[in-house]
């Protein structure tokens, strides 16, 4: 890890979630929830009442309280941002939404060289954001991470091109087969956005970031590693101050695209939930070396119980422990295989956060 480069970015001492990131031993295991800012929390709910949830996105002092809303109640290791991934395409001007119970729409998908063209780019700061931020690392103790993060240029392009979700991403996969130059081209237009976007975070003081490829899960190898991975591995490489942090990488159903998921060049691979970490960290490490794994719970076991999340966490601890001692991987971090599913009880995150604490 390169020296802090930032001036806005603090000084952590003693913080789990960065001394696993960077291969060193944790004093507790750190744990962070996906979706952990909001859905779940009554204390949310409140403060976003009759609050459009794009418009929350680009309110300082909302999304800096609903950032830290887990952090207080939880005793979580780290924060994640309130955002969506399709933040960065509103600031750049781009007519999208987020419809309730539906997902981000855009009013115009893109299925054209010609509506590439009009793609508009990000080309500087969102001074909203970057003022949440700054409320937000006021808060955190210096023991506490703040994760920024950026959607991955093929689920933005998926979403641009189905003109919302998708179940089958059938226009996304159309395209590229059909049109390449036509995808190519949109990812070249997609990936500035994200870097500058990613950028603007890193100097406002992010502590780590994680790039989300949401529905990469939806592809062979071959077409990840012909469409996608290119794209990624340029962000995670070449976006300014970027190395300065640790970078994760994630997406769902992700299993058989772990090893070529991990050539673009995270320090940390996230793993849902249907791979084991043991078997996770062979595919990761026998294509790009040992990394640290992040992961993996079943969003679904936090409905179950504290026996049987004591025991689902004990399975994943021993995997990684597993993956540690043979080589495969260099540290864990706790996470859920997918996000909190959002009718998941307050009181069952915060009694799971206290057993993955517990050894």
């Amino acid at each position: 890890m390169t020296a802090i480069s930032s001036p806005k970015r603090r000084a952590l001492i003693d913080a789990p979630l960065l001394d696993a990131a960077t291969g060193k031993t944790p004093r507790r295991t750190p744990v962070w929830f996906m979706r952990q800012a909001g859905r779940s929390l009554p204390e949310y709910r409140a403060a976003r009442e009759g609050i459009p949830m794009l418009d929350s996105c680009f309110m300082p002092e909302l999304l800096a309280e609903i950032t830290l809303q887990p952090v207080r109640r939880h005793d979580v290791d780290a924060a994640i941002l309130f955002s969506d991934i399709v933040v960065p395409l509103k600031a750049a001007g781009l007519d999208i939404d987020i419809v309730p119970g539906r997902g981000p729409v855009l009013a115009d998908p893109i299925r054209t060289a010609a509506d590439v063209d009009k793609l508009p780019v990000l080309e500087g700061e969102v001074p909203e954001v970057l003022k949440g931020i700054g409320i937000i690392l006021a808060e955190l103790q210096p023991h506490q991470a703040l994760i920024g993060f950026a959607g991955a240029p093929f689920t933005l392009a998926s979403y641009l091109v189905e003109g919302g979700p998708s179940k089958n991403h059938e226009k996304t996969k159309a395209m590229m087969h059909a049109e390449p130059q036509v995808w190519h081209k949109l990812m070249q237009r997609l990936t500035p956005t994200i870097k500058t976007w990613l950028a603007s975070q890193i100097d406002a003081g992010i502590d780590a970031m994680q790039l989300f490829d949401s529905w990469a899960g939806f592809l062979t190898e071959r077409d990840y590693r012909e469409f996608v991975l290119p794209y990624s591995t340029e962000i995670l490489a070449e976006t300014p101050g970027i190395t300065e942090i640790p970078r994760i990488h994630f997406g769902v159903g992700t299993g058989e695209l772990l090893g070529a998921m991990s050539e673009a060049g995270s320090d940390v691979m996230g793993v849902d939930w249907r791979v084991p970490l043991d078997q996770a960290a062979q595919r990761i490490h026998a294509a790009s070396g040992a990394k640290v794994l992040q992961g993996n719970l079943d969003p679904a076991i936090l409905f179950a119980g504290n026996d049987v999340v004591r025991e689902e966490t004990r399975r994943i601890k021993t995997e990684a422990a597993a993956a540690i001692d043979a080589g495969h991987a260099t540290g864990h971090i706790f996470n859920l295989g997918h996000g909190v599913l959002p009718n998941t009880p307050a009181e069952a995150i915060t009694e799971a956060v206290a057993i993955i604490h517990e050894s």
